[in-house]
């Protein structure tokens, strides 16, 4: 990809040795997991060396849209003249990934989709064959772009990229034609699929934990899909679709989820113990409703796990259970010999929670 020169840094003083390195103004992007720098302050340009530095100074440690910055890329400046958008992405409505193109990139390519969606080509790209040069010469012709071949290249390269990848999105914005007459890559953005991580390991390495909320981070720490949402309810179940459901039925009992928290295919002591410790660290948090529908995962088993990490967590809030599916008798049967409230049922579970906070868990 036709890059700038440049390298990330995290103090002032690297910041000033890499534009030094480059030898040319530099521009200073704040590296935030999050969209609209430029209009927040988080793109600034700089023609020397300790202006860059004293830039890094107002924008290293400091929040930009909610997050902390920790690190800045020092590129060289470049001369634009269009600015395109071009990435490629899944299509969930048409089961594909796509590639957009747009002749009018930049900051506004979100109000654009909304606004002109036609401004944005698509093109579907096949299951298992790559992109040919027929394909492309199709798309981009009557589309006004100085050097087709040029941008083809690109095209096919970022092809190779999303596929090898798998990733979700990946996407060059703005994608620049520069006064010295060539495409140049200014920003892009990848999503790995977190599936596929396990045959991504440069990816994996990667990943970074830029979360502002605190327990988030912690959730991830632990490998917990967590979601902080700032209600009274801790809600813990086993699939995204239950634990969504939960919080519809919480939301209608009268109560505000806490949180989405999903423990996936087993509810096993030990991340039951994680998930519990989790909903605990949320001062908001008043009361606890595990919804559990066992499938291949035994309720039983389930039950164990939850009485096991209820013993070794302090919880001193009132924590209904709902049990359903696979040896559900003999879950509920262990669950009935402790001081924790069962429910037969999702509806009645939510209710239970939502009456036992109102009485102060009495």
């Amino acid at each position: 990809m036709p890059v700038l020169s440049g390298q990330v840094a995290d103090s002032p003083e690297k910041v000033f040795e890499v534009a030094r390195k480059v030898g040319k103004p530099v521009v200073v992007k704040a590296q935030v997991h999050v969209g609209g720098r430029g209009k927040a302050g988080g793109i600034l340009l700089a023609a020397t060396p300790e202006q860059a530095r004293d830039m890094a100074t107002h924008l290293l440690g400091k929040p930009l849209k909610g997050l902390i910055v920790e690190k800045v890329l020092v590129e060289e400046q470049s001369k634009i003249e269009r600015e395109f958008y071009l990435g490629i992405a899944v299509d969930r409505q048409h089961k594909k990934n796509v590639l957009l193109f747009s002749t009018e990139g930049g900051v506004e390519i979100e109000e654009l989709a909304v606004t002109n969606p036609d401004a944005i080509g698509k093109l579907y790209l096949d299951p298992v064959r790559f992109l040919s040069d027929a394909d492309v010469d199709g798309f981009l012709k009557n589309r006004n772009v100085p050097d087709p071949v040029g941008l083809k290249k690109i095209i096919f390269e970022l092809e190779k990229i999303y596929r090898g990848m798998d990733a979700e999105l990946a996407e060059i914005n703005p994608l620049a034609w520069t006064a010295a007459q060539t495409y140049k890559v200014l920003d892009a953005k990848i999503n790995v699929d977190d599936n596929a991580l396990f045959r991504q390991p440069a990816m994996a390495a990667l990943m970074e934990e830029s979360e502002t909320d605190d327990i988030e981070k912690e959730a991830h720490r632990r490998k917990i899909a967590y979601v902080r949402l700032g209600g009274e309810v801790g809600i813990i179940g086993n699939g995204a679709g239950l634990v969504m459901g939960t919080m519809d039925e919480v939301g209608r009992a009268g109560g505000t989820p806490a949180n989405f928290l999903d423990v996936g295919g087993g509810a096993k002591a030990e991340l039951v113990r994680n998930s519990l410790e989790l909903l605990l660290m949320d001062p908001n948090v008043k009361g606890i409703f595990i919804n559990i529908f066992g499938g291949i995962t035994r309720c039983d088993e389930v039950a164990r796990g939850i009485i096991e990490a209820s013993e070794k967590v302090q919880i001193r809030i009132p924590m209904v259970i709902r049990l359903e599916g696979t040896r559900v008798q003999e879950g509920q049967a262990l669950i009935g010999k402790t001081s924790l409230i069962p429910a037969s049922s999702m509806q009645e579970g939510a209710r239970k929670i939502v009456e036992l906070i109102r009485k102060g868990g009495k």
